[in-house]
């Protein structure tokens, strides 16, 4: 059976004399990392608010590909064979979402950054499912590049975030 106790010590094997392994000078002075409140401060303390007028590279994307979507959204829905009225009219209520998401990201504002974040967290699903469901490779490809483009945008867009909510401060 092995020790229950966890503590350091010297163990006396034969002839040598055993001391568990030393812990090297790099490792015992490099700083410990920071966990709970004390990270999240350090987070807050490294970002900067935004100046006036600018928009984070993240947001712009962000609003170049909601602008993008809406006339690819009117395009798939008229080359569509038969659509139905009810097609129809969810073509016409995500186009105005999109839109009104490009405005608002195109202005920086944190409840459009929010909202189009909702919907990359739901592109992330659908790509999820179509790879997961997938009877073909090209429809798993698909997939995965729906997720990874909406993932990817989601995770930058997190940070920017942050900095659009921060206070001006005083001075800046």
């Amino acid at each position: 059976m092995g020790s229950r106790s966890r503590k350091r010590r010297r163990i006396v094997t034969g002839d040598a004399l055993f001391t568990p392994r030393e812990i090297p000078a790099a490792e015992a002075t490099r700083p410990k990392r920071l966990r709970g409140q004390a990270a999240e401060d350090a987070a807050r303390a490294e970002l900067r608010p935004l100046a006036e007028g600018e928009r984070p590279r993240a947001v712009t994307a962000a609003a170049i590909v909601a602008t993008v979507a809406v006339p690819a959204n009117l395009l798939a829905s008229v080359i569509a064979r038969d659509p139905t009225a009810a097609q129809t009219r969810f073509t016409i209520i995500q186009c105005l979402v999109l839109a009104v998401a490009a405005f608002g990201l195109w202005r920086s504002r944190y409840w459009a950054v929010l909202g189009f974040q909702i919907l990359l967290a739901l592109t992330c699903v659908i790509g999820a499912g179509m790879i997961a469901l997938a009877s073909n490779v090209l429809g798993a490809i698909v997939g995965l590049v729906l997720l990874v483009a909406a993932g990817t945008l989601f995770w930058f867009l997190v940070r920017a975030m942050a900095r659009i909510q921060m206070p001006r401060r005083p001075g800046a």
